[in-house]
């Protein structure tokens, strides 16, 4: 049966979308929400008497957050990380390649610096035997052996350090590290001991040569008769601490040729006011203090040198360990 128009109705007609005033009189807003349970647009869930309870579906989606948005955030997120992870290990990598090569090269002038005194130390063992061998106690301490020693160290120690920069080897470069810090610390103590003990050390010495004057001329040490000839020669002096020093080797009122002012053959027969009269030992000991800035800047040289190369080994070594921790 069809329902009048003019019939009443509690149920009111909403206004169409097309009609052109809106607004509801005054109090017909409340009384309409009074009516049908509760005011429109408050937190109830009533609409015009139409209750409105969200089922479990509703409410889940009322509260949560579309996936696809959580997962776009998630992938943006884990790009820019990616992107700063990239950038960090390429300046890594560019860091790592910078001391790479300034390790190597060290390294290399390294190898020839040690490739020269080995040369220069076999030389002087072919040529003139144990060259400058001026202790009796330590025959072996000849210019010629503590020149070969030191080149094969420092040939061995650069070869270490160039394998292990150009390889990236963790191993080759901590080792090159150990050796060279070892070298170091042995330098840093003989130096120190060499000015705490300076008195003993003086004594000793000057003992030890004058027992070295004993063998001078014999056979089998030619390297210490050379030594000999040529520093009373070139420092214009005569024994160790005194031009006696030699008549208690000779036995007699007698010199080497080389402390003579004019050298001759049998010169060191003639009188004592022919000779040098000046000491070897405090000679050679007041050339060293006239030169010791010389010989300071020789040993701060030294010193850098290894420090530097200290210093790029454990930097490279800490750049390869950080590049297989965070770019492998």
């Amino acid at each position: 049966m069809r329902r009048s128009s003019t019939d009443e109705s509690t149920y009111h007609r909403s206004p169409s979308l097309d009609s052109k005033d809106y607004s509801f009189p005054n109090g017909a807003f409340r009384r309409y929400s009074s009516m049908y349970g509760g005011q429109f647009g408050a937190a109830s869930n009533s609409f015009f008497g139409f209750h409105t309870n969200p089922g479990p579906k509703a409410t889940k989606a009322k509260y949560t957050s579309p996936k696809g948005n959580k997962y776009v955030v998630f992938y943006l997120d884990l790009s820019f990380i990616f992107l700063l992870e990239l950038k960090r290990c390429s300046m890594a990598h560019n860091c790592l390649q910078c001391i790479k090569y300034l390790m190597f090269v060290f390294n290399l002038l390294f190898w020839l610096g040690g490739c020269g005194i080995l040369g220069v130390g076999i030389w002087l063992a072919v040529t003139q035997g144990n060259f400058a061998t001026l202790s009796s106690s330590f025959p072996s301490l000849s210019a010629a052996n503590l020149l070969i020693v030191t080149g094969t160290f420092v040939m061995i120690i650069g070869f270490v350090g160039c394998i292990g920069a150009i390889k990236e080897n963790k191993c080759l470069l901590l080792s090159f590290f150990i050796m060279l810090l070892i070298i170091f610390v042995l330098e840093l103590t003989v130096v120190i001991l060499f000015f705490v003990y300076t008195d003993k050390i003086d004594k000793y010495a000057q003992r030890d040569l004058k027992k070295g004057l004993h063998l001078y001329g014999t056979d089998g040490n030619i390297g210490l008769t050379n030594a000999w000839s040529i520093i009373q020669t070139d420092f214009r002096c005569c024994g160790v601490s005194n031009y006696t020093d030699w008549f208690e080797v000779y036995n007699t009122t007698r010199v080497p040729d080389s402390c003579c002012l004019e050298f001759s053959d049998n010169c060191g027969l003639h009188s004592p006011g022919t000779w040098w009269k000046a000491p070897c030992y405090e000679t050679v000991k007041m050339w060293l203090q006239e030169n010791l800035l010389a010989v300071g800047i020789f040993g701060l040289c030294t010193a850098l040198v290894q420090i530097l190369g200290l210093t790029f080994a454990m930097t490279m070594y800490c750049q390869v360990v950080k590049a297989d921790t965070y770019c492998a």
